[in-house]
């Protein structure tokens, strides 16, 4: 066992003092009454992994991988209908991984990054018609081979996430005649150096002004100033300290939405981080949903695989896909506690989710196929769920098997609801031998877990 330490490092203590004074039981939380509402099943061959729904009209894309593009009119929810395919034929042969929307335009990352990856491209798609989607072109990022993960505009714009091909910079001033403008490759030597460099994928991004907010994969949460788009280059970095330090732990940032001067980022098994990226040069952690006390647990293991990422701003309510345990929803009206606030599904349905999409008053969940690692999942498809949007609150419901968190992660509690040192250095004073750690205080069980599903 690891020597204790025989007096308090000063931030050690400073996390101590926020723990103890601050908030330790969980905030209200009003019942969203999620209900399904429909299914589109797809099958394993061609599965769906990411929806959006039309920016003002009643249309779901969905990026149905091997399947390429299927576009259903859901005007109503609960009988949706396939409206057009755009076939991979149509997308020089690669997989649609991703899309987002930009008025009448709709920017697909294409090319498969799950087994047997392809080369990585983004199409563009004009959706005037939905029922009739017209192919305006495409581009592969040249010597590209592990696929596309997000495809995003803003103005004449557009930014491909190319996974470890980097963030492709690309002129869509004719939607016609896709150009390059650059390609720009992170930093690879932050956090660790001599990293394994197939873990440093740009998969997940916002943008914002000529800014992208780049998650990095194992390489934490970039951001890259586009404003002169022929010449990125990086002016923030991030990774949560405590997964690299003292030792190198899985770290993956997946995606991550932005809001004002917060980041909210989906960290796979670690859950969720909140992000004060007020200075670029100077991002601090300012919040962590990190209910299963990462980096103590594993990825094979954990309930929760936090991917997809939306938010209501109205309501201050984030909604994760989080693979096992289906869907997450969040409560970060206070961004420094953010708390649990519901879901849907659960571990032990043998269903895994990838995407998550985020309507009024409707949730879009796309399910995959794995065999077994990180989780099982035997169904693919988009599930269609309606809630109750409004803002109130009220008293949730309890479960015992959810434990909270806290951030810092200095405590952890054990099975007799007692917190104990996460990091045995970061609060007790000399304590040999092997004798269990004293509690500091007791607090109920987290509470408003998933509900199950159907």
């Amino acid at each position: 066992m690891r020597s204790r330490s025989h007096f308090f490092p000063a931030l050690s203590l400073l996390a101590a003092l926020m723990l103890l004074t601050g908030p330790v039981t969980a905030k209200p939380c009003p019942d969203l009454g999620i209900a399904p509402k429909s299914e589109i099943p797809s099958m394993c061959a061609t599965m769906t992994v990411t929806m959006l729904h039309d920016s003002t009209r009643p249309y779901l894309y969905v990026a149905n991988k091997e399947a390429g593009l299927k576009i259903y009119g859901i005007a109503n929810p609960a009988a949706p209908s396939l409206a057009a395919t755009v076939p991979v034929s149509d997308l020089g042969k690669l997989e649609v991984m991703n899309l987002s929307q930009q008025g009448n335009l709709l920017f697909l990352a294409i090319g498969n990054h799950f087994t047997n990856p392809q080369a990585g491209g983004m199409a563009i798609v004009d959706v005037t018609d939905p029922a009739h989607p017209v192919v305006k072109d495409f581009y592969i990022v040249p010597g590209s081979a592990s696929g596309a993960g997000i495809a995003k505009a803003e103005g004449k714009v557009a930014y491909l996430g190319a996974m470890q091909s980097g963030l492709a910079v690309l002129d869509i001033s004719d939607p016609a005649d896709i150009k390059s403008l650059s390609l720009f490759m992170p930093d690879r030597e932050y956090p660790v150096a001599n990293p394994n460099k197939d873990l440093y994928n740009v998969r997940g991004m916002e943008v914002r002004n000529g800014i992208a907010y780049v998650a990095f994969d194992a390489g934490g949460l970039r951001i890259v100033d586009c404003r002169k788009p022929d010449a990125p280059r990086e002016i923030g970095r991030f990774v949560n300290p405590a997964m690299y330090k003292p030792l190198n732990h899985a770290k993956a940032y997946n995606n991550l939405v932005l809001d004002g001067n917060k980041v909210y980022a989906a960290v796979d098994y670690c859950g969720m981080e909140v992000l004060d990226v007020t200075d670029t040069a100077a991002i601090a952690l300012t919040g962590w949903w990190n209910p299963y006390h990462c980096p103590d647990n594993n990825w094979f293991s954990s309930p929760v695989h936090a991917n997809e990422i939306q938010m209501d701003k109205a309501c201050r309510r984030i909604f994760m896909s989080t693979g096992k345990s289906d869907l997450w929803i969040l409560d970060v009206s206070d961004p420094a506690h953010p708390d649990s606030c519901g879901g849907y599904g659960g571990e032990g349905n043998a269903l895994g989710t990838w995407g998550v999409g985020l309507w009024q008053d409707q949730i879009y969940l796309s399910y995959i196929c794995t065999l077994g690692i990180p989780f099982a999942s035997n169904w693919t498809g988009v599930k269609i769920l309606g809630f109750d949007r409004a803002c109130g609150t009220a008293v949730r419901v309890p479960r015992a098997t959810m434990d909270p968190a806290f951030y810092p992660t200095a405590l952890r509690m054990d099975a007799a609801g007692r917190l104990i040192p996460t990091d045995p250095f970061a609060i007790l004073a000399a304590d040999p031998g092997s004798r269990p750690a004293t509690p500091l205080f007791r607090v109920p069980p987290a509470l408003s877990p998933p509900v199950p599903g159907p």
